[in-house]
């Protein structure tokens, strides 16, 4: 029922989008747009995650699947740029970040590692016209409809601070498909670079 709320919620607001021609009346339907967006795309990640059957989920328990993390899991520790490993299953847990992710997105490894990718990365609540956790769950459920890569348009997604203080940062995200041998989704690979400084020059 949330489900079916948020979406018409959703086509609701984008024909107001379209019909408005108020400025304050625009930016007030764009938030509400965006939040609609952002709890449909919650509800969605909590129920089925990044997979395109119910099947899947019993074959990612597969053996295969701790061997293909062992195959990959030196270059993934070792790799200069961030990268972050999906469960693509409801919740999308977070399996494991190297240490570059952890540094770019001010997070502890060992404190997100099995936790929802959501719960950790939440939009900005100080942003009403955040749009990373939608974005970034299309984007993921692409990979996991198409099995194939997917790359990303430059996405601002503020993090938190130590602290909690959420601090602007815009990255370029790629999210690609780890299969086993069967073709079969494993894992969701997510790579990020910080382009933060490049947004920040631009006139």
């Amino acid at each position: 029922m949330q489900r079916f709320v948020c979406e018409q919620n959703i086509v609701h607001f984008e024909r107001l989008l379209n019909e408005a021609t108020d400025a304050t009346v625009q930016h007030t339907v764009r938030a509400l747009l965006a939040s609609a967006k952002r709890q449909l795309a919650l509800l969605n990640s909590a129920a089925s995650g990044a997979d395109t059957t119910p099947l899947e989920q019993h074959r990612r328990q597969h053996a295969d699947a701790a061997a293909i993390r062992r195959q990959f899991k030196p270059e993934f520790d070792g790799s200069p740029h961030p990268y972050m490993l999906l469960d693509p299953g409801p919740g999308l847990s977070i399996v494991d970040v190297n240490d570059a992710y952890a540094a770019a997105t001010l997070i502890s490894r060992s404190d997100v590692v099995g936790r929802s990718l959501f719960e950790i990365f939440p939009d900005n609540p100080d942003d009403p016209l955040a749009d990373g956790v939608s974005n970034l769950y299309s984007s993921l459920r692409i990979v996991g409809e198409t099995g194939r890569a997917h790359a990303m348009k430059v996405q601002r997604y503020d993090i938190r601070d130590p602290s909690g203080t959420f601090v602007e940062r815009h990255w370029q995200p790629i999210n690609s498909p780890i299969h086993d041998a069967a073709g079969h989704l494993v894992y969701l690979l997510h790579h990020v670079e910080d382009v933060s400084a490049q947004v920040a020059a631009r006139p």
